[in-house]
């Protein structure tokens, strides 16, 4: 009489543990943390490329007396030239701005991100208290800086200064383009406002780039001469620790909260 053993394959408890523990430990092995997204660096490179070019042809129509100014006219092939530049950046700036809130709009209704992640924008109190101690450890007051979570207080000011510029700038600077539709409808001397606001919010623009952003950015101590992270997307394990710790503490937390859930489930497979 024959006797047939039919083994079972069971799966070792070891293994079954280690692959609960894998997020964590793959989390702990990663050098490399996307910070922003192929779409997202585009969408960053059409903003700055256009905004630069902007600045060029715009400035020379507003201070024309500057003789040096003037001179880039010579490039533009004249003040026609200047304006006809001016106008394509300016519409492809707006298509950019739109595309940007269509892109947030997809993510969320895609649950690609969550309204705890959109919060992560928001400015709440915690900001006020990273200037006030980021101010302490610049004086010498204190040997410890701020810990930042995903976007700190000074990105935040930057993401929303050119988000509500967008409005002063795209919505003055149509008004300067077809002044004749919109005088239709406004009784006020709207043209020379629209002037003032445009003029006056460019300038506020350029030197909010030209000195925080680029030496928050680019020209401080930590990243000089170029923080590489606008065109490769990512920050390395160091960068993380030191700029943001605390998302960092957070994708550990939730790594460790799938380990407890993959401990769960091994053992009920056990």
């Amino acid at each position: 009489m024959e006797i047939r053993n039919d083994s079972v394959n069971i799966e070792p408890v070891d293994s079954v543990a280690q692959e609960a523990l894998a997020p964590r430990e793959a989390f702990l092995r990663k050098e490399r943390f996307e910070r922003f997204s192929l779409n997202e660096r585009i969408q960053h490179i059409l903003l700055f490329s256009t905004v630069i070019l902007l600045i060029i042809t715009g400035f020379p129509l507003k201070y024309p007396e500057l003789d040096w100014l003037s001179a880039i006219f010579f490039f533009t092939g004249g003040v026609g030239g200047a304006r006809i530049i001016h106008r394509i950046a300016a519409v492809i700036l707006l298509l950019v701005f739109g595309y940007h809130n269509l892109y947030i709009c997809t993510l969320i209704y895609r649950r690609r991100i969550g309204l705890k992640e959109i919060f992560l924008m928001v400015p709440t109190p915690k900001d006020v208290k990273d200037l006030i101690q980021n101010l302490r450890y610049f004086l010498g007051l204190s040997t410890e800086r701020p810990r930042f979570d995903k976007f700190s207080y000074m990105e935040k000011f930057d993401y929303w200064a050119v988000y509500w510029g967008m409005f002063i700038m795209g919505g003055s600077g149509l008004v300067l383009w077809f002044p004749e539709f919109f005088t239709q409808f406004v009784k006020l001397d709207i043209v020379r406002i629209a002037y003032i606001m445009h003029s006056d919010e460019a300038l506020l623009a350029f030197l909010a780039l030209s000195c925080w952003h680029m030496y928050n950015v680019h020209l401080g101590p930590r990243h000089f001469p170029m923080n590489k992270v606008w065109y490769r997307g990512w920050l390395t394990r160091e960068q993380m620790l030191e700029e943001h710790p605390l998302e960092y503490e957070r994708k550990l937390r939730e790594a460790d909260a799938q380990v407890q859930k993959g401990s769960s489930w091994s053992q009920e497979r056990a």
